[in-house]
């Protein structure tokens, strides 16, 4: 298999490095990530200005763009043929719930499935994680098991692997997205210049984190597989939009 990976964190991240190590036993990995951290960047593209693509002594290439620019890039421009999968992470940080809408994680994995190429996004569940082996070791048997039996079509997978060794894993879970809580409110500051700042503030604790969900999944030590798809319709309010407007 032909593997393209990216991430939010930047290609100097030790979750990149950990991933590609992984997947290098299993096919030809290309790697085309972000010159600095561009965690929260959502599905932005840039187009104020052009991208430079360079390649770092790890081999691996990088983009002064968005994680989106970065696939973007490699599937339309850089590489001479799609990859068979692209795998976005492994993120420092869970990637649950209303944290799809913002994840750069998730925006890589979600512009390989809108060029048609099938696509994972895995992220290690803690903020400062520490068992990088145990989420390469979960791509690796996700890839395994792509490789034995390979999707039909192009598919987004969201997956979120609890900060634990591999042997304390309770084993796998399909989920749906949970929803947090509003996110908490900025915080004002001030810098050294004393001119008023602000800084985004926390992430709202999880709201509806019934057991068929991520949160839930994770926090219970299983790692959760969540199928995502693009389509933002709100379906339910089409009749009721209807009538209104009549």
């Amino acid at each position: 298999m032909k593997f393209l990976l990216s991430n939010d964190d930047g290609y100097f991240a030790p979750g990149l490095a950990a991933l590609a190590k992984a997947l290098a036993s299993q096919g030809d990995v290309t790697v085309v990530a972000p010159e600095r951290d561009r965690s929260g960047s959502s599905n932005s593209l840039t187009l104020d200005r052009p991208l430079s693509l360079k390649q770092a002594a790890s081999g691996f290439h990088y983009v002064n763009g968005t994680p989106t620019d970065c696939v973007h890039l490699a599937v339309t421009g850089m590489l001479t043929e799609l990859p068979d999968l692209v795998v976005s992470g492994i993120n420092h940080g869970a990637n649950m719930g209303d944290d799809t809408i913002y994840s750069g994680t998730v925006a890589a994995a979600t512009e390989a499935y809108l060029l048609g190429v099938p696509a994972v996004a895995i992220s290690l569940a803690k903020h400062a994680p520490r068992h990088f082996d145990t989420a390469a070791r979960v791509a690796q048997e996700l890839v395994a098991r792509i490789q034995r039996d390979p999707f039909r079509g192009a598919v987004l997978l969201n997956v979120n692997v609890p900060d634990l060794p591999y042997e304390d894993l309770q084993g796998w879970r399909v989920t749906r997205l949970g929803r947090r809580h509003k996110a908490e409110p900025v915080i004002k500051s001030q810098n050294p210049r004393g001119e008023t700042i602000w800084w985004v503030g926390p992430l709202g604790a999880a709201q509806d984190a019934a057991e068929d969900t991520d949160f839930w999944a994770v926090a219970h030590g299983y790692v959760s597989i969540t199928p995502l798809q693009i389509d933002l319709t709100a379906f339910k309010q089409l009749d009721f939009m209807t009538d209104w407007l009549a």
